[in-house]
């Protein structure tokens, strides 16, 4: 729930505002581990199923997430940009709109998040840098919505479609850091289940209860009807499980990943089919928590899995 504007007597002072900025938009205690689980899964596996090279080294793993946490960091200062006039209209409780920080202030933060991040990654070399600007470039796509934003609003499944796009980017990037040097089929197997597992985690974040929707927030239990949201939702969750198999499958832990993936399923499934038999109001934060179980748990089973692989 955001913090309600008389919460906020504009004299907590730089520090203040920007605690509050993050505990509503970016909150670190949650998206840090989350990222770090992601992160360290994929520079894990990338590193087992290339030529073997010992363990990785944990200051290399360490810059990585850096980079990767500040990545996600920038998209959502993308997102406060592209928003704003939409925010200002529908959604007048976010921090921007409320002052409690500037569209300018989040572009200086971007840019120390680019210098950190170009920091972090020249410790690993100019492959990484490389794939680094990639990521950037296509994120500059998304900020302008590839030029066709009239089109992508009017197509939700478009949109979240071409903006999952830079999960599989990210995916490039880390398994660069961990010393992939061309896109094999272990790491496209492994380029799905992220794009798949975010796309989860994108729609159940937008599922909600009928008493829940604001107008002008588009959410895909608004704009599919709740039934096809979590239909579609469940979809996503099983494509992502047989990419996750697959993936596991070039590590030896295909049968545990794949058991962990349909027991996670089976656990949405039900929470979507008690979602639909009674959608009271709140219930639509048990599809965003679940989406979190599924990043956490599968990433978790591919990253140990390929872990014990590692010599």
């Amino acid at each position: 729930m955001p913090v309600r504007v008389e919460d906020f007597d504009g004299t907590r002072g730089f520090s203040g505002r920007w605690r509050l900025y993050f505990r509503e938009r970016f909150p670190l205690p949650l998206q840090a581990p989350v990222i770090a689980v992601f992160s360290s899964a994929v520079f894990v596996y990338a590193s087992a199923i290339r030529a073997p090279g010992g363990r990785p080294s944990l200051t290399i793993v360490a810059a990585t997430f850096v980079v990767v946490l500040l990545v996600f960091l920038q998209l959502r200062i993308l997102d406060e940009f592209k928003d704003y006039e939409q925010d200002m209209r529908f959604r007048p409780y976010r921090p921007v709109p409320r002052g409690i920080v500037t569209l300018r202030e989040l572009g200086w933060l971007g840019v120390v998040a680019a210098v950190a991040q170009v920091a972090a990654s020249a410790l690993v070399g100019t492959r990484a840098l490389v794939a680094l600007a990639v990521v950037w470039a296509y994120a500059g796509l998304m900020a302008a919505e590839f030029f066709v934003s009239a089109w992508l609003q009017a197509h939700p499944l478009a949109y979240m479609a071409s903006h999952m796009v830079v999960i599989p980017l990210i995916v490039a990037y880390v398994a660069t850091c961990a010393g992939a040097e061309s896109p094999t089929a272990p790491l496209m197997w492994l380029a799905g289940m992220s794009y798949l597992s975010f796309c989860v985690f994108e729609i159940g974040r937008k599922i909600r209860a009928p008493a829940d929707e604001e107008e002008g927030v588009d959410t895909y239990s608004a704009l599919w009807g709740g039934r096809s949201a979590v239909i579609v939702w469940l979809m996503a969750m099983a494509g992502a499980g047989a990419f996750a198999a697959l993936a596991a499958r070039q590590v030896g832990a295909s049968p545990a990943v794949a058991g962990l993936a349909a027991a996670v399923i089976a656990v949405a499934a039900g929470v979507g089919t008690r979602f639909l038999a009674d959608a009271r109001p709140g219930r639509g934060r048990w599809f965003f928590a679940m989406s979190g179980v599924w990043l956490v748990v599968m990433y978790l089973a591919l990253g140990v899995g390929a872990w014990m692989r590692l010599p």
